[in-house]
């Protein structure tokens, strides 16, 4: 996959694609991630990207022409160009297994009072958000994205398994997870996970799943596919529920 990222401020990504999985991804030529400044596009000698908005009112608005100028400098037949943006679709996981299945992702950070309308309307094909709040540009929802997505590419984090059981993979938050020492200051480890016994084990995970949802994100399972199984736990829970209020 590769991955281009327009932004104002390139320094602030030196740090999240140097580190972690993101490094690594980029050490395995698993993705390719470059920046792209979008002041080397403006066409004034002072490098300025934004102007005053038509018709008033606060703030400046990032304008037209530098940002058309630095996609087109890079797209291809199979790009997908996304912009950052408050007034776009939420991000989810979903969202983040669509992207991983692309071929080239060209990522618009927007800032100050936000770009251009034409932009949106002739050049994006999708406006992401990460949800209902105001940050100063769209960088660090970019680095979010990144992330997220980078991740799902098969053979980046190794074991494609951890990947489908986190948390959201299948609609569910993820089980509690222990490890070494068994008791820590007198708080043990559930015994079943100590059992060796690996369809306990599985049947404990899964029921814990659910149970975090439902007690946290209920509104998550409206949308989760439970099989059979899934279903009479979640039924369980119910009833133990019940019965520890009465």
């Amino acid at each position: 996959m590769e991955i281009d990222i327009l932004t104002l401020f390139p320094g602030m990504f030196t740090g999240p694609i140097t580190e972690s999985i993101i490094k690594r991804a980029q050490e395995k030529d698993l993705v390719t991630i470059s920046l792209v400044n979008i002041r080397d596009f403006a066409n004034n000698k002072h490098n300025t990207v934004d102007d005053y908005p038509y018709g008033g009112g606060a703030g400046m608005v990032m304008q037209a022409g530098p940002i058309f100028d630095a996609v087109n400098s890079i797209k291809k037949t199979q790009s997908k160009v996304i912009l950052m943006c408050p007034q776009g679709d939420v991000f989810t996981q979903k969202s983040a297994w669509k992207l991983s299945r692309e071929e080239h992702l060209i990522i618009i950070c927007g800032h100050y009072e936000g770009v251009d309308q034409r932009v949106k309307d002739e050049l994006v094909d999708q406006e992401i958000s990460i949800g209902d709040f105001i940050l100063t540009g769209g960088e660090l929802p970019a680095m979010i994205i990144l992330d997220s997505v980078i991740r799902l590419i098969p053979g980046v984090l190794g074991q494609d398994k951890s990947v489908e059981e986190e948390s959201f993979a299948q609609g569910l938050l993820e089980y509690p997870h222990y490890t070494r020492p068994a008791d820590f200051r007198g708080l043990m480890v559930p015994e079943i996970l100590l059992s060796g016994n690996h369809e306990s084990i599985r049947k404990w995970r899964k029921k814990e799943s659910i149970r975090n949802t439902w007690s946290k994100r209920p509104e998550l399972l409206e949308k989760a596919a439970l099989d059979v199984e899934g279903k009479e736990m979640l039924n369980d829970l119910r009833k133990e529920n019940e019965h520890g209020q009465t």
